[in-house]
């Protein structure tokens, strides 16, 4: 039986030697710590290559040269028979040394698995990476690019009135994500990483073509649509209006897209939108006058014009017209106005020519370009001053010579007399009735003597009367000028011939002889002097392809000397 003093001195037996155990095996693991150092577990392997045992800083440099060729070897990525080679640097791999030998158990630490691992021996390990994550997904992306087949979505095109369908095609493609996590774990691997392509459909299949085709392409090209803004009728043929059209794929779908733009181009060419209406001309072509249709003012809006516009190509046949809310203004002189002036042809030409002057080539081109395209109607007055306007600088003239009080002095608009003899000259053969005319006060001899004109702004003009029950087109051509060659100027009327003219030009009489003059003046030509005559000169007008004499004109032209001119001042021209 034992006593209490036992029991208690059996309890200090048990912990001194628990005591001395827990020392024992304390100074064992302290043994074991210093005894594995900071040293790789022995039998480690990282890729392949032997770092066990050794320190950290030697198992670094180690994989740096036992891994430098294999890490900077491209992966090769193998789709079907095709072999695409992936550079590291491109797709942001790297091995990450120093943290590749941590993860191997690298470095001092008192954690039982590392010391038992030590001990025991290490694993053949994977080398820790360092992955630039958005140079990893653009080199999956362009390797997706590289391989398989794009999927090509089907088309509807329009080549002239045509409608052209291009059928849909289905690709094989390469997921990026898939390709971009091959890449990571192909990284260091001497095998090739093989990567499979999936089927992919095009966004635009044959069905969608289809129904693009039965829907809009074929509608649109069937016929002209027509537009109504009040009054106005402006039709579209297909061919017109072909260009402002297209099909574009969205969402899965050809979707019909407008060319506003274009559209208005269209408009414009047929309306004057938001202006003054514009009255029919004509033009020559291939020696005919053609009618250039009139354009009406017309003002709306550009938005319901394109929703007008392509409901009605949708339209069938007999509902392709439809109205667009406008205001108009119709011209003064409408297509069918035009068509019935009977100008068909040409009555008369007429051609003169000048010597070289720069002052000439400007003011008689301006005169023309003004001039050009004038339209009589039957009984309208043509004045050259009305059309040409006031001979100024704004207006598009120059200084140059003319005739004041039997002298050459300098203004604007020298030269123009050249256009307004001509123009007189063609209205005389085309049997127009003269109304003013005034010859230049001394002859010019490049002019036909007692047909030719002159005209001074606000003093005298050119006028004459289509007294015709046609209407009369006037056009002009000037040819400039050089110091080798003459200028060229002719002059065109246009209409229904009504008359046969034929002329007769009498001997020069009345002679007059020229005086001498003395100027002191800075603005002073000096002239070489010629004497003055009287001529006469007959218009007989007869109706075409008759012989018959239907009635004559006399004009009678007193010509005043060309007084010689003597320049007394130094600073004289």
């Amino acid at each position: 039986m034992s006593t209490p003093g036992r029991e208690k001195a059996g309890g200090r037996v048990v912990l001194l030697l628990l005591l001395a155990l827990t020392l024992l095996l304390g100074g064992g693991y302290a043994a074991a710590y210093a005894g594995a150092g900071d040293r790789v577990p022995r039998g480690t392997t990282i890729e392949g290559v032997e770092v066990g045992g050794q320190t950290p800083e030697e198992a670094v440099a180690t994989l740096e040269d036992e891994l430098a060729d294999r890490a900077a070897a491209p992966v090769r990525v193998r789709v079907g028979d095709e072999v695409v080679r992936v550079t590291p640097a491109e797709a942001g791999l790297a091995v990450d040394h120093e943290a590749s030998v941590a993860a191997a158990g690298g470095g001092r630490s008192w954690h039982p698995s590392r010391l038992w691992n030590h001990y025991t021996g290490g694993d053949d390990l994977d080398a820790v990476l360092t992955v630039d994550e958005a140079a990893l997904t653009a080199a999956a992306e362009q390797l997706a690019e590289q391989v398989g087949t794009e999927a090509r979505d089907g088309a509807v095109t329009f080549e002239g009135t045509r409608v052209d369908v291009t059928e849909a095609q289905p690709g094989e493609e390469l997921d990026p994500a898939v390709a971009a996590d091959g890449l990571r774990a192909a990284y260091l691997s001497e095998e090739p990483l093989r990567l499979e392509l999936s089927a992919s459909r095009p966004d635009v299949d044959d069905a969608d073509v289809a129904e693009a085709v039965e829907t809009f392409a074929n509608p649109a090209m069937s016929g002209p649509v027509t537009i109504l803004f009040e009054d106005s009728r402006v039709q579209l043929m297909p061919g017109d209006y072909v260009d402002a059209l297209a099909l574009e794929p969205r969402d899965g779908e050809l979707v019909p897209v407008l060319d506003r733009a274009r559209l208005q181009e269209l408009m414009d060419a047929r309306i004057s939108t938001n202006a003054a209406p514009v009255d029919a001309g004509f033009r020559i072509v291939d020696g005919q006058p053609r009618v250039v249709p009139a354009r009406p003012g017309v003002t709306y809006r550009p938005a319901d014009l394109a929703d007008t516009f392509l409901d009605l190509v949708t339209r069938p046949s007999g509902k392709r017209e439809d109205r667009v809310p406008a205001t108009t203004d119709p011209a003064d002189l409408t297509t069918a106005e035009a068509r019935d002036l009977g100008i068909v042809e040409r009555v008369s030409t007429f051609t003169t020519y000048y010597p070289h002057a720069d002052y000439r080539n400007t003011n008689i081109g301006r005169a023309g370009e003004l001039i050009d395209g004038t339209v009589l109607q039957p009984g309208e007055t043509f004045s050259m001053n009305d059309i040409v306007g006031e001979r100024t600088r704004a207006n598009g003239f120059t200084d140059g010579f003319v005739i004041s009080d039997g002298i050459l002095v300098e203004d604007l608009g020298g030269g123009v007399s050249q256009m307004a003899t001509t123009t007189f000259n063609a209205a005389f053969f085309a049997g127009l009735e003269d109304i003013e005319h005034k010859p230049h006060s001394f002859y010019i001899d490049r002019y036909p003597v007692g047909r030719e004109a002159t005209v001074a702004w606000g003093a005298v003009d050119l006028r004459f009367r289509n007294d015709t029950p046609h209407g009369v087109l006037v056009t002009t051509s000037v040819t400039p000028s050089t110091p080798s060659t003459s200028g060229v100027v002719t002059v065109s009327m246009w209409s229904t011939k009504t008359w046969d003219i034929t002329t007769r030009t009498s001997d020069r009489y009345a002679f007059t002889e020229p005086d001498t003059r003395r100027l002191d003046t800075a603005d002073c030509y000096p002239n070489e002097g010629y004497g003055g005559f009287d001529v006469d000169v007959w218009r007989y007008f007869r109706r075409p392809g008759s012989s018959e004499l239907v009635r004559t004109e006399k004009f009678n032209t007193t010509y005043i000397p060309s007084d010689t001119v003597i320049c007394t001042n130094p600073a004289a021209g």
